[in-house]
């Protein structure tokens, strides 16, 4: 078939076919940095914690009175907790994975270092926290309950050994194993360095934004700051909600001078923490429905238009021997020119558009392979949305051609 007709005809409604054009070049450039950005939350909130989070749960206790103390009750917590039925494993710890609460430092390997190397956060825990945790070590030793102390507010006491992860122990000590050596998670001009004496495979931060969510320090020490403490609780497989009940019941009944609060599954932190990422890729993923609806009945009113327009030129086509193949073709050839015209305009768009949001927003770079998926998907809405019109046009009959207008 010839082209040169069929731009010919294009020529002569210039205002639609650059409206049209345009809205396929917005639709490329929003969409495929829509779906990039869709993309990259899907595999957020898919990271692994490196924990067990079905079966675990947190919770609370908030004393009140002079007479409370804290530390005392903190060990009778974890010993009642560890002797409940249903538990697996229980620790006292300061914070949570994926809690966007926590504590973190920077950490050197020198004294006069002045630059860390990275920035961790900090688990205050005691022996039970690898059980607890349901976190896999990959090197070393667990901590010995004779190793666990307390820190307060005006004793500022660095342990001698700490658990770190595999992703901060290769920053820390690139290519080398980790276990034995030492560096600094204190000020080093104050205390000594700590010993690395073992290795667990994963645990994130307490923060989701993160760029260092894998580099976690366990420190085998308590931290009984004010009145309040917080208990990570492993239930046995299948019987998490039980024990959660359990455990409220029992932590209120064994002291009445204090408050138990907060009760919470480790899955349900994880739906708040990523509750944002969440209604982001649904919002986006409305609007990419949206726009590829829009576009779609954009081109099928063009078409619509047209086959109205050209309903006496058709007829004398047919008249002079034209199929009805041939005016399907026609069409589809038609529309396949104006949207490959928008799609060209779109793809410079799609990357203008990345350059925006890296340089505002700290984007990656959109990967290559989006744009090309993307003509090949508007190709084929475009064809779809125009087969109904050139079905429409491909069966006016002949006689059309001898009617007056």
């Amino acid at each position: 078939m010839e082209i040169r007709p069929i731009l010919s005809a294009l020529m002569r409604s210039k205002v639609a076919l650059v409206l049209i054009g345009l809205q396929i070049a917005l639709t490329l450039a929003i969409v495929c940095n829509a779906l990039f950005i869709i993309g990259q939350r899907l595999e957020r909130m898919q990271r692994p914690s490196g924990m067990n989070e079905v079966d675990t749960f947190a919770v609370t206790s908030s004393g009140f009175g002079e007479g409370f103390d804290v530390r005392s009750t903190m060990e009778a917590d974890v010993t009642l907790l560890r002797s409940l039925p249903g538990v697996a494993a229980a620790t006292a710890i300061n914070s949570l994975p994926l809690s966007n609460g926590g504590w973190s430092s920077g950490l050197v390997l020198k004294p006069d270092q002045r630059t860390p190397l990275a920035s961790a956060a900090f688990y205050f825990v005691d022996a039970g926290a690898l059980d607890a945790l349901g976190l896999k070590l990959v090197a070393g030793r667990n901590f010995k309950p004779e190793e666990i102390g307390y820190r307060t507010m005006n004793d500022n006491v660095t342990p001698a050994g700490v658990i770190v992860t595999r992703a901060l122990a290769e920053k820390l000590f690139p290519g080398q194993g980790a276990v034995g050596r030492q560096f600094y998670i204190d000020d080093p001009r104050t205390t000594p360095p700590t010993t690395v004496v073992g290795v667990v495979d994963r645990l994130q931060e307490p923060w989701v934004d993160s760029k260092e969510i894998e580099y976690s320090v366990l420190r085998p020490q308590h931290l009984p700051y004010g009145n309040s403490s917080t208990y990570l609780v492993r239930a046995e497989p299948g019987r998490r909600d039980e024990v959660m009940k359990q455990v409220e019941d029992k932590l209120a009944a064994a002291n009445p001078s204090r408050i138990v609060r907060g009760l919470k599954s480790v899955e349900s932190v994880r739906a708040e923490a990523y509750a944002a990422d969440r209604a982001m890729a649904l919002i986006l993923g409305a609007v990419i429905v949206a726009l590829l609806t829009i576009t779609a009945l954009g081109i099928v009113g063009m078409a619509s238009f047209w086959v109205t327009q050209r309903t006496k030129q058709i007829g004398t086509r047919r008249a002079l021997g034209a199929t009805q193949f041939d005016i399907l073709r026609y069409f589809l050839t038609e529309n396949f020119l104006i949207t490959t015209l928008g799609l060209l305009v779109g793809a410079v768009l799609t990357y203008a558009f990345n350059v925006w949001l890296m340089t505002h927003y700290e984007s990656p770079r959109l990967p290559w392979h989006y744009v090309p998926v993307g003509f090949l998907c508007l190709w084929a809405l475009g064809q779809i949305a125009v087969l109904g019109p050139a079905t429409r046009a491909s069966r006016v009959p002949p006689a059309v051609a001898t009617r007056s207008v």
